[in-house]
């Protein structure tokens, strides 16, 4: 079946160059961009109520841009002023540079790793003697909490954002040729909006393991799959199917 609609589970890209934009011009497909989650701060009470004080901690493991974004939220509602002397340890350059828009970059102490939680760990582990805050969502990787506590530093985790279902009520007439998801919890966001939703002729395009977990355990089937050696993004792997399908 030839594909000519794609919904796509995030917000529409802010940048002009986005791939998807591409995708659109050479294939002649038209793009939905609909965030099925979104995240909520909590407030600075909740923060407090987790036993978490500001000012016990050296350094701070930022791990997406909602965490930069979350922390000096909190800083800033419980009236407390981040030190100079604060280390901040980013997972990767998109972290570290959206990091800017909160300090002074070349004034300020930051480690960067390359993209994985388990790549930044060889700098958290040159720095064991810190005491770490990790400022998180109400559903952090698993993977993180390992990796710290195998380093054995000192580190605390407080939820400063949670992950929310979105209301989808406004597409529930509406049909796709594939849907795109991108983690578990927009699968579950589909089946919270849309408890008797069947696949059919849909397809699915999924990124990253833990989300074909989800969806085959919600008993649909994956049509499209990134990162794959040949398509290591997900515009790159819809590119591929949607040329193989339209030339039927």
């Amino acid at each position: 079946m030839k594909v000519k609609t794609i919904l796509i589970s995030q917000p529409e890209p802010k940048v002009e160059n986005s791939p998807y934009f591409d995708l659109i011009e050479r294939q002649k497909v038209k793009i939905d961009f609909v965030p099925f989650i979104h995240v909520e701060g909590v407030s600075g009470k909740e923060v407090r109520s987790q036993k978490v004080d500001l000012k016990d901690f050296t350094a701070i493991i930022l791990t997406s841009r909602n965490a930069v974004d979350h922390f000096f939220r909190i800083a800033d509602e419980l009236r407390f002023k981040v030190p100079d002397s604060m280390k901040y340890f980013c997972q990767s350059e998109a972290v570290a540079y959206y990091l800017q828009k909160y300090v002074v970059y070349r004034k300020r102490k930051i480690y960067v790793g390359k993209r994985t939680f388990t790549e930044l760990s060889p700098l958290i582990k040159k720095y064991k003697t810190e005491k770490f805050l990790l400022p998180a969502s109400d559903k952090l990787k698993p993977e993180v909490p390992l990796v710290l506590n195998d380093l054995k530093v000192d580190w605390t985790e407080s939820v400063f954002y949670k992950t929310v279902v979105s209301d989808l009520s406004g597409l529930r007439d509406v049909f796709y040729d594939i849907l795109v998801f991108f983690s578990p919890s927009g699968i579950d966001s589909l089946f919270e909006n849309f408890p008797d939703f069947e696949q059919n002729d849909t397809r699915i395009a999924v990124f990253g393991n833990t989300t074909v977990k989800a969806v085959k355990e919600k008993g649909l089937r994956v049509d499209i799959l990134a990162p794959t050696p040949e398509t290591p993004s997900m515009s790159m792997a819809l590119e591929k199917y949607i040329k193989e399908a339209n030339k039927k």
